[in-house]
């Protein structure tokens, strides 16, 4: 069975093809300013076929020319479109409808635009990808998978505001999370790797990146996670404030003149780090920068690390115990400093870190002491893969 992974942004799509007999990805790539002047890539397993640019008008251009890069009969890695069994399609917003992944209807489709209010930078693009595939793909079915749908165990307790329960009832205000499917893996993998059913373990899964969320997994289910009702909450991260008090939005109304919708928009697009250290949302050049003496990008570095350590211990005290602690993405997986920093506090946990092993990069590896009481691991995320495994158990 082969499976394409399909993750489409407003101008971009991002694609796996993947064979699930040994879930080796077979090719992959980025088709990126889509609309603008347009520009792609393409990986197999031999490396970098292509990356050039090429004019994409829209996604459907984009998907075509994915399929003959795919089937091209000199560096294709299938013969025809045929070979394709299903697409998954990453969701990021399943709201209320969704509590899991699912085969793609015409009502499915209704389901996910009527989530577009929750998702407007996420769910239209999807759709537009959706719709792409089912035009060039017409016989391979097509799957959503829910970035939101893991936290939909969450009890009430953690997923609702306390505010006016109209709120929540009329508009279906509350906490749906996000990085759901990272979260899912890394847990999944976590629970493997130890010998142990994910229902025996208590988790604390930190995918960090230029957006982060953390969830705590208890049980192997989803208990609480970092990220409320959109992305902008829970941790600083590259660009967004995470949380602040909201009272923060309506006195820069007063101050400035500047709308809700203008506001809320510098929270996600120019804050966080950016902000505080006014170098850069990119952790790798805020590093730097704070090692060459740079104090703001010291204090934002430092605003991130406490804000990790915070989700962490308020997680831990939920659950009662923790049995792991995973690092994921792209800084959890990469950046040593932000590993160690979110953990040398939690010595009342019984967390003792391995400086040894922790020098590492993007590799799955357990970088706790042997005698340290909670484990902790690098687990690269698999996204695709996850998509793909739905993907393939909902078409069987």
């Amino acid at each position: 069975m082969i499976i394409l992974v399909v993750n489409t942004g407003s101008s971009s799509l991002k694609y796996q093809l993947i064979n699930m007999e040994n879930k080796a990805v077979m090719a992959k790539g980025l088709c990126e300013r889509i609309g603008l002047d347009g520009h792609m890539n393409y990986k197999t397993s031999e490396g970098t076929i292509f990356d050039k640019d090429v004019a994409l008008p829209d996604h459907g251009v984009a998907m075509q020319l994915v399929i003959e890069a795919l089937t091209d009969k000199e560096h294709g890695v299938i013969s025809s479109m045929d070979e394709i069994t299903a697409v998954g399609h990453r969701i990021v917003q399943g709201g209320y409808l969704f509590d899991k992944s699912c085969i793609v209807t015409e009502e499915v489709k209704k389901g996910i635009d009527e989530l577009s209010v929750l998702g407007p930078l996420h769910n239209p693009p999807a759709l537009v990808g959706i719709n792409a595939c089912e035009k060039v793909l017409p016989n391979a079915p097509g799957v959503v998978v829910f970035d939101t749908s893991f936290h939909q165990t969450m009890p009430e307790e953690s997923f609702l505001y306390a505010i006016p329960r109209e709120y929540y009832d009329k508009l279906h205000i509350r906490k749906y999370g996000a990085h759901g499917t990272s979260h899912r893996y890394v847990a999944q993998r976590c629970a493997e790797i130890m010998g142990k059913k994910p229902e025996e373990l208590n988790i604390i899964t930190c995918h960090l990146g230029n957006g982060s969320s953390i969830t705590a997994v208890k049980n192997g289910k989803c208990y609480d996670t970092s990220m409320g009702l959109t992305p902008l909450d829970g941790l600083v991260m590259g660009t967004r404030s995470g949380t602040l008090d909201p009272t923060v939005v309506s006195f820069i109304n007063e101050q400035t003149g500047k709308s809700a919708s203008e506001i809320v928009s510098e929270l996600n697009k120019k804050s966080g780090l950016l902000a505080v250290s006014g170098v850069s949302a990119d952790m790798r050049d805020v590093t730097s920068a704070a090692e060459g003496g740079n104090h703001d990008a010291q204090v934002a570095l430092e605003m991130l690390y406490k804000s990790i350590r915070h989700y962490i211990g308020a997680y831990a005290a939920e659950m009662g115990h923790v049995d792991a602690i995973v690092f994921t993405a792209g800084i959890g997986e990469n950046s040593k400093e932000a590993r160690y920093e979110a953990c040398k506090n939690l010595a009342f946990m019984g967390v003792k870190i391995d400086e040894e092993k922790n020098n590492c990069r993007g590799k799955e590896v357990e970088i706790s002491t042997e005698d340290s009481a909670v484990k902790v691991f690098i687990i690269p995320t698999e996204e695709e893969l996850m998509i793909a495994m739905d993907t393939a158990e909902l078409v069987k």
